[in-house]
């Protein structure tokens, strides 16, 4: 709920910040967020102003005062600059537009507060304090809507997006973020412009996107952007997840499926724990682990339908989608190997594993295995009761074993008990791809068997030279790949 402007929580460097800017004959105010945060109760380290100052006169106000000052925002009218611990982005009034052929905003200054917040994007961020008075601008009625939870625009929706269309994922992303709703006009509108967002950078959507899933309420965020197609130009295969049924067909809904499933992941989210919440590559791989079924739906005579290999199928979506929209190389590894893994434990407690196969189960999981324990867990959605007991009954015990077999080896770094050095020593060969195949051997027989020593892996590696040595020089040409020879 939201609760009466404390004034008492604004911080000291606001007030200074207004009063040198009262002495150098401009103003200044708090807006947006911060001022939104205000009525939250909660204080933001990221501080947000408004003037009539231009950024020269803003420079000469803040010269001496500001630990640091950055000017990359400058072409837009924003100085950015730290004192002490808070980072403060003080920029010039202003209105912008987009080009509707270009990504970037056209931007002219202005000369009023009022101005300036006419064209921002939601009411609740519309709002500023007036530096050093505090008092309150609130002409867009942004702290009733704070009040009644719902996100409506200073002016026209349709205005509004066209200035800045990414403006429609902020309404997902506040709504996921503050749990509010968004009013019927602005949602039609949405609808209506969904493929305007098109014209906005990658970078741009990606951060509004991690924004959201990381938020308080994903769920309300996805089907948001489902509902008014953002989503099928940000993340088309998400919507796609909504399979038609029919009546000799029948399967769970796909799409609510993985909504619920990025909902149980968020619940296991625990300070402290091994997965600190908000985990975006858990909660991503939760809503994205299905999006290869659409592409790998059969049905059978019998009125049976399969899904082979979605997992893998899935895993390159992922990767393809995750790369549009610029994510990192690492974060982009991260969630598709989730995807590409999440049926690994299923048939565990039908058929059994031997220890080898919690080795692998381990080793292909590597770092990323408290998050595959997360994700498999809400991945059972299942209404069955006993079903879903049994599932968590399989999943406790093969954690058990984890941590059975953890204690007599270490899990996460299993290798064979001879490098690719080694090898080539007691073999007399150099570099080559029989090195490799050695390697892949002994790793085979390390997941096997376990540890064996070094003794018997060097017999067990002679048996395997003695079958499997070549006629001829072959094994001496071109040189294995590290990861072949584990050099």
């Amino acid at each position: 709920m939201t609760q009466l402007l404390d004034t008492s929580a604004v911080p000291d460097v606001v007030l200074e910040a207004g009063r040198l800017f009262q002495a150098a004959g401009h103003d200044l105010s708090l807006v947006g967020g911060p001022v939104r945060d205000l009525f939250l109760g909660r204080v933001s380290t990221d501080l947000d102003f408004t003037t009539d100052a231009t950024p020269d006169q803003t420079l000469a106000v803040i010269k001496g005062w500001a630990d640091a000052v950055w000017e990359i925002g400058r072409e837009f009218g924003t100085i950015g600059l730290r004192r002490g611990d808070m980072q403060l982005e003080i920029t010039t009034y202003r209105a912008e537009a987009y080009d509707p052929a270009s990504r970037k905003p056209v931007v002219a200054f202005g000369t009023e507060l009022a101005d300036d917040l006419v064209r921002r994007d939601f009411t609740v961020n519309s709002m500023a304090l007036r530096l050093p008075s505090l008092e309150l601008v609130d002409p867009h009625g942004g702290v009733r809507d704070l009040h009644a939870r719902l996100l409506r625009t200073p002016g026209t929706p349709q205005s509004s997006f066209d200035d800045d269309p990414l403006r429609m994922m902020r309404a997902a992303r506040f709504a996921s973020q503050l749990r509010m709703d968004v009013a019927p006009e602005v949602l039609a509108a949405m609808t209506d412009m969904a493929a305007r967002l098109e014209i906005v950078s990658a970078e741009r959507v990606r951060d509004e996107l991690v924004k959201l899933i990381n938020g308080a309420d994903p769920r309300r965020g996805v089907e948001i952007m489902v509902d008014t197609g953002l989503a099928d130009v940000v993340l088309p295969e998400v919507p796609a997840l909504r399979l038609e049924t029919d009546s000799a067909h029948h399967h769970k809904d796909v799409y609510q499926h993985s909504l619920t499933v990025m909902e149980q992941a968020v619940d296991l989210e625990r300070p402290g724990g091994p997965v600190i919440g908000p985990d975006f590559p858990l909660r991503f791989a939760a809503l994205m682990h299905d999006v290869g079924k659409p592409d790998t739906r059969r049905f059978s005579d019998d009125g049976a339908v399969s899904f082979r290999h979605h997992d893998v199928v899935g895993a390159k979506l992922t990767r393809k989608r995750m790369k549009a929209l610029r994510f990192d190389n690492e974060t982009i590894k991260t969630v598709t190997r989730l995807v590409e893994l999440h049926m690994r434990f299923y048939g565990y407690g039908e058929a059994g594993w031997t220890d080898s196969a919690v080795r692998r189960y381990v080793r292909d999981a590597g770092d990323q295995l408290d998050r595959l324990h997360l994700l498999t867990r809400s991945d059972v959605t299942t209404k069955n009761k006993r079903k879903a007991g049994r599932l968590a009954r399989s999943y406790d015990d093969l954690e058990r074993r984890i941590l059975e077999l953890a204690e007599q080896e270490e899990l996460a770094a299993v290798r064979p008990e001879l490098d690719g050095q080694q090898i080539m020593e007691i073999l007399g060969i150099g570099p080559s791809k029989t090195v490799g195949e050695a390697y892949n051997f002994l790793l085979e027989l390390r997941l096997d068997e376990g540890e064996i020593g070094r003794e018997s892996a060097e017999a067990r590696l002679r048996e395997w030279w003695a079958a499997n040595r070549p006629d001829d020089d072959s094994a001496k040409n071109a040189a294995p790949n590290e990861s072949e020879t584990g050099l």
